[in-house]
């Protein structure tokens, strides 16, 4: 009867691995629910997240002209900042939320690399930038390893379509 259960609760299998994201219920699961905790604060979070990614990698900040001669003290007094900051929070989000539709986050994220191939930004900002996710999700969510290996699944879901539009056609 526990299976019945487990099933009815999860909609289905908790562990059957969706085909187009590579994500199991279960992974979804740990991924929005750790979410919730980041994204209820998103302006703070966000900048929180983009001032440890511009701290690792300074050179960074050469893709946003708003930043390239303020020091980090003056981000959050910034409206581009807080804009940037924002969207990136929401583009997060959008995705998250809807990882049971895997297909319309692919979408978004084919646009999402298209927008940044247009700014040359290479694959390896985007790796840079997973590094500190998760380096700042060890240390201020204390998240479990099972729930880091979700979020692993989702940024590599993310990152696969993001790289698919990132560099245009030669």
């Amino acid at each position: 009867m526990g299976g019945l259960l487990n099933r009815l609760w999860w909609g289905g299998d908790p562990d059957a691995v969706n085909p187009v994201s590579g994500l199991s219920r279960r992974d979804v699961f740990a991924v929005q629910k750790s979410w919730a905790i980041v994204y209820s604060n998103p302006q703070a979070n966000g900048s929180e997240l983009l001032k440890r990614y511009f701290r690792a990698h300074p050179e960074s900040k050469e893709f946003f002209r708003m930043l390239r001669k303020l020091n980090e003290n003056e981000f959050d007094a910034n409206h581009q900042f807080k804009a940037h900051v924002m969207s990136l929070m929401s583009s997060l989000n959008l995705a998250i939320t809807n990882l049971d539709q895997p297909e319309v986050v692919a979408a978004m994220m084919n646009k999402l690399g298209e927008s940044h191939g247009r700014r040359k930004i290479e694959e390896q900002y985007f790796h840079d930038l997973k590094g500190v996710i998760v380096k700042m999700f060890i240390e201020v969510l204390k998240l479990d390893n099972k729930t880091l290996t979700s979020w692993g699944k989702v940024v590599d879901f993310l990152y696969k379509h993001i790289f698919v539009t990132l560099k245009p056609d030669s």
